[in-house]
């Protein structure tokens, strides 16, 4: 389906990108003010250019205690987000084990994640190209152990015969791809040996200390894992079986995820029975037993395998992330008393809570363009390595501004406001800035306060950004997660123009100059926001959804059953999946609209965004469509995602009559007449 996690990448062909280059630096009528310069938003000159953005944004993901050493996942921003893996020691120095040109990516369920397992030596990774399951061993090449047409990712060490525990996704028969837990030899390749099947999706796997018992997590079709999930629990005998396999009592309505041995033995697993994330207590009996009670979230929903948000210190000692309202923080829970104490509440993102062997790691990111591997020290947290990132100043930085409106009925929704902040410039008097609302790329994803450079781009050159969390995004409650559900299409554009009265309500932005982007999923929250409301005077769409109909037909196992969740099942609702479409409203879209379109999409096919465009074109809207041919859903080209943000400044500043600094690729748009 497509309703990940993106980041916006730009594709061009259709459209003439050279030729014509913009040299001003500032409207002309702009004059000095002191030490500042007059000029008006979106015109300013700043810093941090689009290339920037995504060429100097390299960035840790996950986190594996291998020994005494750290393992970790980064992609790289000049190799075109592609993953490597480096070891960071016991005295700091870094060595990268795999380079990224290999590109370390499962893509299990679609999305990957835990894509690779370090064994003494030997570090085992999936190569995204062929998706096999390689070993890398010193002074060897890589060996690959798979067979073709298996993924593999979320694997654990099991020293019996050894092997290795992977969940393997078999995509070698007709239909949809078989889930299953597999043992896999170390040292040779082969098919292996089937632990756990007949379950339409496992994750998780995990095995206690004295390797005697062996927990995982499973869900069925319609739901998704943070919909409703199962805890498993089996032994594991001396040969190596697995027996005595039993389902852990969970109420059915709940998700849980993250399950966890302790030192001693003792099961722990992450659960919503409370509405929010909370860590429990696996008793023998087979009941959970919260260990700390707190209206935050302890977990994320796994579009991605291999989340880790807490982490035992020691037998007595957890050391946990979690996300309270707009806050992340880092606490140490005592075991035996229930007692807490913080240890870091100065991140916006705390993420891959590990145990080393000289103590908890985490990956943090904070508001400010500050990221990378932390250590837990006593108290507090220390930096260890810290990632390639843009180089803005500290005076260029916007900082957030949490807030919370009514939407719906009596409802809530929440955001980040970011207003324009440069030190070389200042506006006319009596003016507001323009307002982008930017809307994450899938329904149960989460706009949080980690510094983005994407957003810094904008409010450096005199923009408002709205980062918005409407109905249905994470972080905030199970309640929260599914009051989209039946209503996609519906509550989160609601939310997005609610947002937009908001602001223009407090002042704080240009009532008309309202803007609206998004990707993927919240490509179709821009154009249903554009196609239902009268509110937005522009919208940006990267590889937006347009066609409900054609989603629920297309989509792969992951999400085979999510369209039954957000909006009910096909057969039945055929109605209100036109109804709520964009694509059959196009006499409803009368703003201007900039469309992005990658021509290898198989999520959201080139005809339906070629569609919107012929027709806007036809009835005299100013639009613009630019594709690329190599590009697919999601794609990663640091160089388009650049030309995207010159082509999307250079869109609004057509719109909204205002001259853009710097050196702009030529933006050719139809009916640009009806602007004036």
């Amino acid at each position: 389906m497509g309703l990940g996690r993106y980041f916006p990448y730009l594709l061009s062909a259709v459209l003439l990108l050279g030729g014509c280059e913009r040299t001003d630096t500032t409207d002309t009528s702009a004059k000095e003010h002191g030490d500042r310069i007059v000029a008006p938003y979106g015109s300013w000159h700043s810093p941090l250019s689009a290339i920037d953005v995504f060429e100097q944004a390299d960035n840790v993901a996950e986190l594996q205690s291998v020994g005494d050493a750290i393992y970790f996942a980064e992609s790289s921003g000049k190799a075109q987000g592609k993953v490597g893996i480096k070891r960071l020691d016991e005295f700091a120095n870094i060595t990268e084990v795999v380079p990224p040109e290999f590109n370390v990516k499962s893509t299990v369920h679609e999305y990957g994640g835990a894509a690779f397992l370090g064994i003494g030596q030997s570090l085992f990774a999936t190569k995204l190209q062929d998706q096999l399951f390689y070993r890398f061993a010193p002074n060897q090449p890589p060996l690959p152990l798979t067979p073709n047409g298996t993924r593999h990712a979320d694997c654990i060490a099991y020293p019996k015969g050894s092997r290795i525990i992977c969940v393997r996704e078999d995509h070698r028969q007709e239909g949809e791809p078989k889930a299953s837990l597999v043992t896999i030899n170390l040292n040779f390749a082969g098919e292996g040996d089937t632990f756990v099947s007949g379950h339409d999706f496992i994750a998780s796997p995990t095995i206690s200390p004295d390797n005697t018992q062996l927990a995982w997590i499973t869900w069925e079709h319609p739901y998704m894992p943070w919909d409703n999930s199962v805890l498993w629990l089996g032994d594991l005998d001396r040969k190596g079986q697995l027996k005595n396999i039993r389902k852990i009592a969970t109420p059915e309505q709940s998700s849980v995820t993250q399950p966890l041995f302790s030192p001693d033995g003792q099961l722990y697993v992450v659960a919503d029975m409370s509405n929010w994330w909370n860590i429990y207590r696996v008793e023998s009996t087979g009941f959970l037993v919260p260990v700390f009670a707190k209206n935050a979230e302890f977990a994320v929903p796994d579009w991605y395998l291999g989340n880790h948000n807490y982490a035992f210190e020691s037998t007595n000692t957890l050391i946990a992330s979690y996300v309270e309202g707009n806050q992340a923080a880092l606490i140490r829970i005592y075991l035996d008393s229930g007692l807490t104490e913080p240890l870091a509440v100065d991140f916006a993102e705390i993420t891959q809570v590990i145990k080393g062997e000289d103590g908890v790691y985490f990956v943090g990111a904070k508001a400010t363009p500050e990221q990378g591997v932390y250590r837990v020290v006593g108290r507090g947290t220390e930096l260890v390595y810290a990632p390639a990132l843009p180089k803005l100043g500290p005076n260029y930085v916007s900082r957030a501004r949490d807030i919370a409106f009514t939407t719906g009925k009596d409802q809530q929704a929440y955001g980040y406001f970011y207003a324009p902040v440069n030190p070389e410039y200042i506006a006319p008097h009596d003016t507001r800035p323009p307002l982008i609302v930017m809307l994450h790329g899938g329904p149960t994803a989460r706009a949080s306060l980690a510094y983005r450079s994407d957003i810094q781009f904008w409010t450096s050159r005199g923009f408002a950004v709205l980062d918005l969390n409407f109905r249905g995004s994470s972080g905030f409650g199970r309640a929260y997660r599914q009051s989209l559900y039946g209503k996609w299409g519906q509550s989160d554009v609601e939310d997005a123009v609610n947002a937009a009265k908001y602001l223009v309500a407090k002042g704080w932005v240009d009532g008309q100059k309202l803007a609206i982007r998004g990707i993927s999923a919240g490509g179709l929250t821009v154009m249903s926001s554009l196609a239902f409301y009268d509110v937005f005077h522009a919208g940006v769409s990267y590889e937006g959804i347009s066609d409900f109909e054609q989603l629920a037909k297309g989509t792969h196992k992951f999400e085979a059953g999510y369209l039954d969740q957000l909006i009910g099942p096909y057969a039945g609702n055929q109605n209100r999946y036109r109804e709520l479409s964009p694509l059959n409203h196009l006499d409803g879209l009368n703003e201007p609209l900039l469309i992005f379109q990658g021509l290898r999409d198989q999520i959201v096919p080139a005809q339906q965004s070629q569609k919107i465009y012929e027709a806007l074109k036809a009835k005299g809207v100013p639009t613009a469509y630019i594709a690329y041919d190599d590009e697919p859903h999601g794609g990663r080209k640091p160089e388009h995602k650049a030309a995207g943000l010159e082509m999307e400044l250079a869109f609004y500043g057509k719109v909204f009559q205002f001259t853009p600094a710097g050196k702009l690729p030529e933006l050719v748009l139809d009916n640009a007449a009806a602007l004036h």
